[in-house]
């Protein structure tokens, strides 16, 4: 086992992810990893960085170019029991896998009447605001949020991230984990990780406590989302920041409570606008809370456009803090 995330130091995000990962093969000899260039070069981030001389090239093996293979492949370890961690080196070319994603993983315990798992979970790095323009930049969760017989998540955290991730290896069934690559090695964002930490899928964290609007968000928009409630104190507003970590399954009750309290919301994500779930959370909010809003729900989201390369064109098609503060304040004022 490569140095514990779990002692005393703070660690990152990237360290905790890979932490996660070792206990959990040490735990299991059953569990295989499998993508491009995990092994010998440990991942493009570092992830699986000495697993494969820990556990042999058996068990951490390198894989093609090729991610409808590689899903293929762990689908079929799976089926055998076999818990499987598949890494797609940007979670943008998770579409070259999309159906053996959405038509074979998904849909295989339905299909088998509930005789066949599939333990795994397919994971990697997401988001902009790094200058990675199209192909590096995505935030397509809803993709698969759209998919019956899937789990996803989208930690802002260290010690999340290796909560999540342990809770999400030992379930039984497919999860799409979303790794926010511009959280991987934030220093002031660095956690002490209690040993045996593990979080619940579908359990949310309030991140600050409010009353006057509730803002629920997930992934980097975390950190915007409570720079803005800052900047809202200074005006007499106590925003409330709900960070749902998990998508699916959703902890309705965390965010219908906190609406009950407020009685204003606002849902911030990184993805583009029209489909994305923060248009789907808002219609639930409607649904289940309509008698509980003083205000009609807002979103602040990116644009429906591709991310840009240059800087101030990406951060004009992004969430950011001043664009969550003015939504916000728009919001209270109504």
């Amino acid at each position: 086992m490569t140095a514990s995330a779990t002692q005393s130091q703070p660690v990152n995000m990237l360290t905790a992810i890979r932490q996660a990962i070792d206990e959990e093969m040490e735990r299991n000899p059953e569990m295989v990893c499998i993508g491009e260039d995990i092994g010998l070069l440990g991942g493009a981030f570092g992830a699986t960085e000495g697993l494969q001389d820990e556990y042999g090239s058996m068990r951490v093996l390198d894989a093609p170019i090729s991610e409808a293979g590689i899903v293929g492949a762990a689908i079929g370890l799976a089926m055998r029991g076999r818990p499987v961690m598949v890494e797609m080196q940007f979670i943008d070319f998770i579409s070259c896998g999309f159906d053996q994603i959405v038509n074979n993983a998904a849909t295989m315990f339905y299909r088998t009447g509930g005789k066949v798992n599939l333990p795994m979970v397919i994971r990697g790095p997401s988001g902009g605001y790094g200058g990675g323009g199209p192909y590096h930049s995505q935030q397509n969760e809803a993709w698969f949020l759209h998919s019956p017989g899937l789990k996803v998540v989208c930690p802002s955290t260290p010690s999340d991230a290796y909560g999540l991730m342990k809770a999400a290896i030992r379930d039984p069934n497919p999860v799409i984990f979303y790794e926010v690559k511009e959280l991987y090695r934030k220093r002031e964002i660095e956690e002490i990780i209690p040993e045996g930490h593990t979080v619940p899928l579908g359990k949310a964290s309030v991140r600050r406590e409010g009353s006057d609007c509730t803002i629920i968000t997930y992934g980097n928009p975390v950190y915007f989302c409570l720079e803005a409630a800052e900047r809202l104190a200074s005006e007499n507003v106590q925003a409330e920041v709900i960070d749902l970590r998990s998508l699916l399954p959703l902890d309705e009750e965390a965010v219908i409570g906190s609406i009950k309290k407020t009685n204003r919301v606002l849902v911030v994500n990184e993805a583009s606008r029209t489909c994305g779930f923060a248009g789907e959370l808002i219609a639930r909010v409607c649904e289940t809370a309509f008698e509980h809003l003083d205000a009609p729900p807002m979103r602040v989201t990116r644009e429906d456009t591709p991310v840009p390369w240059v800087k101030p064109l990406e951060l004009s098609v992004l969430p950011t803090t001043d664009k969550i503060y003015d939504a916000a304040l728009r919001l209270v004022r109504y």
